[in-house]
C-alpha cells in the first residue's frame, strides 16, 4: 500500500484546517492514540452527514475490515465523495462493533435506523448478508474546501497510518 497519497491527504488537511479554529485546536491537541480516517461515501449519505441528518455512520461487511475495531472515540474522519474530492471532516464520539446474525441486525435497525438515515428498506435488505457491523456516532461535522487525494483502490474506508509524520515534518505547521 502506498502512503504517498496518505501523506498528501494529511498535508491538505493541515492547510485546510488553518481556517477552522475548532479543528486546528482539536488536531493540535489530539492524543497519540487517535487516528485519522478517510471514509468514502455515496449519495445521499454524504449529504445527510453534511446537513446534520445522519449522526451515525454504519459500515457492514462480510469480513473483518476497516473500520471494524479500528475507530476510537475522538478519531478524525475525512469525508470523501466516491470518485470525488474530500469535502468534509467530523469526529467520532463513539464506535461500536457487532458480529451479526438476523436478531442482531433487527436490533440495530430498531435502535439506530433514524440516526443512520437509510434511503429505503432495501438498505436493510442489502445488509442482511453482512457478518460484521461498525456503528460510529459522529459530531462536529464541517464542510471543507474540497481537495483531491490520489487514492485509487476500491476500499471504502482507510485508516491513515502516516499522517502524523507528515504533520510533524511540515514547515507550515502553525498549530
Amino acid at each position: 500500500m502506498s502512503v504517498d497519497w496518505q501523506m498528501g491527504c494529511a498535508d491538505a488537511l493541515e492547510r485546510i484546517v488553518q481556517d477552522h479554529p475548532f479543528w486546528r485546536t482539536y488536531i493540535a491537541n489530539l492524543p497519540e492514540k487517535n487516528n485519522l480516517h478517510l471514509a468514502i461515501f455515496v449519495e445521499p449519505y454524504l449529504s445527510f452527514i453534511l446537513d446534520g441528518r445522519k449522526t451515525v455512520e454504519s459500515r457492514f461487511s462480510s469480513v473483518r475490515c476497516a473500520p471494524y475495531k479500528r475507530v476510537l472515540p475522538g478519531d478524525i474522519i475525512l469525508l470523501k465523495q466516491v470518485s470525488g474530492p474530500v469535502v468534509g471532516i467530523c469526529r467520532a464520539t463513539s464506535a461500536s462493533y457487532y458480529e451479526l446474525d438476523k436478531a442482531r441486525l433487527l436490533e440495530l435497525k430498531s435502535r439506530f435506523s433514524k440516526m443512520i438515515c437509510p434511503e429505503n428498506e432495501k438498505f436493510w435488505e442489502d445488509r442482511a448478508r453482512a457478518s460484521f457491523a461498525t456503528l460510529i456516532t459522529i459530531a462536529d461535522v464541517c464542510q471543507l474546501v474540497p481537495f483531491s487525494v490520489a487514492k485509487r483502490d476500491r476500499r471504502g474506508w482507510v485508516t491513515l497510518v502516516k499522517w502524523r509524520e507528515s504533520l510533524c515534518l511540515s514547515p507550515q505547521l502553525s498549530f
